[in-house]
């Protein structure tokens, strides 16, 4: 089975933008890349026959060994994800950059639930309304073309298309992503001992809506 890691390099104003404010676009840029190291160990350190990253820029020396890398393609993100799997071409559990709190035995039980009998897709809901993973046994743009990304009702959204295609589909656990400050705030508690968490520590005391907070 393969995981793939959907990510953009982490280049000041081209990632997290939605933490700035209270970061400015450095900082915000300096976040995205430990939630990107955190993400890529964790799959680094979960037992699978391939790792994938899909990625929108050029690596960096965050890269670990063994990974292969292939370019994102396409225009919207429905359009991405579909490229994703059809250039890597087999089963696999794909993620993004958004949940380092994401643990290996998280991301095991995940391929594990693709893999069981009866079982054609996984889809692990975010708190946002989004979703954070998606599994397919079989590789099918029709899964995400026209889907609505980016929106409070695109995990429904993408539910609803699954069960469109008669793909028998398994729940994962819900889990929070980083999409604003207070986000990232309850991540770095949630996993305090990640990269993310510490970055975020490193930061000085940054303002949102216009009040002063400690950021742990």
């Amino acid at each position: 089975m393969t995981i793939i890691v959907l990510a953009k390099a982490p280049v000041p104003g081209r990632v997290k933008t939605r933490l700035c404010p209270p970061c400015d676009s450095a900082q915000a840029a300096r976040l995205a890349e430990s939630a990107l190291v955190d993400t890529l160990r964790t799959v680094a350190a979960t037992p699978c026959d391939r790792r994938v990253l899909v990625l929108d820029g050029a690596p960096g020396p965050w890269l670990p060994a063994r990974f292969e890398v292939l370019p994102q393609r396409g225009g919207g993100l429905d359009e991405r994800l579909a490229h994703a799997f059809t250039d890597v071409g087999t089963a696999g559990l794909l993620i993004g950059m958004d949940t380092p709190q994401v643990t290996p035995a998280r991301l095991t039980a995940s391929l594990d639930a693709l893999n069981a009998p009866h079982v054609d897709a996984v889809l692990g809901p975010s708190v946002d309304g989004g979703w954070w993973g998606i599994g397919l046994r079989v590789p099918d743009p029709s899964v995400f073309l026209g889907v609505p990304m980016s929106t409070a009702h695109t995990g429904a959204a993408q539910l609803a298309r699954l069960h469109q295609l008669g793909l028998r589909t398994r729940a994962l656990p819900t889990l929070q992503d980083v999409d604003d400050f207070d986000d990232a705030i309850a991540i770095s508690r949630a996993a305090p001992h990640g990269r993310f968490a510490a970055t975020l520590r490193l930061l000085p005391r940054l303002r949102a809506r216009g009040e002063a907070i400690a950021v742990l």
